[in-house]
This record gives structure tokens, C-alpha cells and sequence, in this order.
């Protein structure tokens, strides 16, 4: 080690749009009648969130899940910081869903700068994951395990249209397996420029660790994957149709660069 270890710090901090946004994190509206978007989109959804600590039953979640609730994971991204005489480690949350038996999908930022990626089940089990990549055109990756996952999700041959009723599945602030309901209010081209072509809108809340969570129609096929917020908690979706174009191409996806090994 060249300098002073560094204490976990709180995650990355994110560029934002508008940098002197505050983002209000609050819970879930349902509306009757869609509303167009609101405010700009002002960050990702934020990653950096308390991790909690181990408890004498594993903080397993309670059995009793459908399936399309057991194929969603919690992804803990353990990064490297290197600065003049600093040496440390990151650690950062999200979410993600699988799509093949050893097979998941998150967030391109939520996978960003790993030096470990640590995964976890809906009933509590870890899973090594063995590669990940990343694509070029829209914030999404591909992470692959060693074992095989509980489930694994349908993705939906069309996007939700407005009005649509969505629930988002995942791990908001690192915690237990949870459901947001709202509706499609809206589209957009991608305001953080980090996606080619059109994303969705939401009235469904999303919390930090919340990206790369699944977005649920009706039926529980996969409709879109959450990637950002805005300050009114409208929340942003790659949509399907974009995740299946890419999933077809292969050379859509590349290995991810990772940090340096931890000190």
C-alpha cells in the first residue's frame, strides 16, 4: 500500500444534470390520469447507499415471492479509488434481474470501476459472478454467474404504452426486495445522453439502489430497466424494444474495464 487506507467511503458521486438540484427522495404516487414530464432529469439514480449489517439469519427475505419478484438480484459493486498517496476501496448498491439461468441485466453506471461485484439472491444466497460487459450506446450491462439464479424473467415483446400501469422490482437503498407501482406519463430522448434514442417516463419512485431494477407490465414481463430520476421522482426506463436490439447484437456488448486490484 502506497498511503493510508481509506475508510468505505458513501459510493461515487454521480454527475448531475443540473448540478444544484436537490433530489427529493420520497414515496410512491399513483395517479388516475398520466401527467407529461415533469422537471429535468437531474442524476442517475444514486448507487451510494448504507449497506446493512449482517444479522443471525443472514438478512434473509421472506419466502413467498412470485416469480417475476425471485429472478430480481441485489448487486454490490466494490471499487477502487486510487489518488496521490491514497489507496482505497468504494462500495456502491443496485439492482438487477435475471434473464437466462447464470445471465443478469443492470446498469452500465452500476457496474462501473468494480473491482468485485458481489450479488445476492431474493432469499439471501450469494452468487459469484464471472464476467461482466457493458454497452457502448445505452446504460445497460451484462453480468454473468457461476451458479444458477432462482428464475429468471420474460421480456415483453413491445414497450408499455402511455397510461400503462409498470411496477419496478428491486433494492432500493441496498434493503429488502421491493415493489413500486405507477404509469407510463411519458417519452423522452435520453436527457443524460447516455441511451440512443427514446426512453420511457415514470410516476413510479425510485429510491438510491434502484438502478438497473426491472420494470414490470401486468402480465410480469420485462418492460424497461430503471437507470435515472428527476427531482419530482419521475423515474427514467431503457425500454425493452432497446434491450432486446442490443441483446441481439453481439457485438452490442464488451468487456468492462475493472479498477485495480484493492490494496
Amino acid at each position: 500500500m502506497t498511503g493510508p487506507r481509506r475508510r468505505p467511503t458513501s459510493g461515487r458521486v454521480l454527475r448531475a444534470v443540473a448540478a444544484a438540484s436537490v433530489l427529493a427522495l420520497a414515496g410512491c404516487a399513483s395517479v388516475d390520469i398520466p401527467r407529461m414530464p415533469g422537471p429535468a432529469v437531474t442524476d442517475f439514480v444514486p448507487t451510494a447507499v448504507p449497506v446493512a449489517a449482517p444479522t443471525s439469519v443472514g438478512n434473509l427475505s421472506p419466502d413467498g415471492f412470485q416469480e417475476a419478484q425471485r429472478m430480481a438480484v441485489r448487486i454490490r459493486n466494490v471499487g477502487c479509488i486510487s489518488s496521490t498517496g491514497i489507496t482505497g476501496y468504494t462500495l456502491s448498491t443496485g439492482s438487477g434481474f435475471a434473464i437466462g439461468p447464470t445471465t443478469l441485466i443492470t446498469n452500465r453506471h452500476v457496474v462501473a470501476d468494480s473491482a468485485e461485484l458481489q450479488v445476492s439472491t431474493y432469499d439471501g444466497r450469494d452468487v459469484s459472478a464471472t464476467a461482466t460487459s457493458t454497452a457502448a450506446i445505452a446504460d445497460l450491462a451484462v453480468v454473468r454467474t457461476t451458479q444458477p439464479l432462482p428464475t429468471y424473467a420474460s421480456l415483453a415483446a413491445d414497450d408499455p404504452a402511455l397510461g400503462d400501469e409498470v411496477t419496478v422490482v428491486g433494492y432500493p437503498d441496498g434493503g429488502p426486495l421491493t415493489l413500486t407501482r405507477g404509469r407510463v406519463i411519458g417519452s423522452t430522448t435520453d436527457p443524460l445522453n447516455e441511451n440512443l434514442g427514446q426512453v420511457l417516463v415514470t410516476d413510479a419512485a425510485v429510491e438510491p439502489g434502484s438502478s438497473g431494477s426491472a420494470v414490470l407490465d401486468s402480465a410480469g414481463q420485462v418492460v424497461g430497466v430503471v437507470y435515472a430520476k428527476n427531482a419530482s421522482d419521475q423515474s427514467f426506463i431503457v425500454p425493452v424494444t432497446t434491450l432486446r436490439t442490443l441483446l441481439e447484437d453481439d457485438g452490442s456488448f464488451v468487456d468492462a474495464p475493472a479498477c485495480s486490484s484493492l490494496p
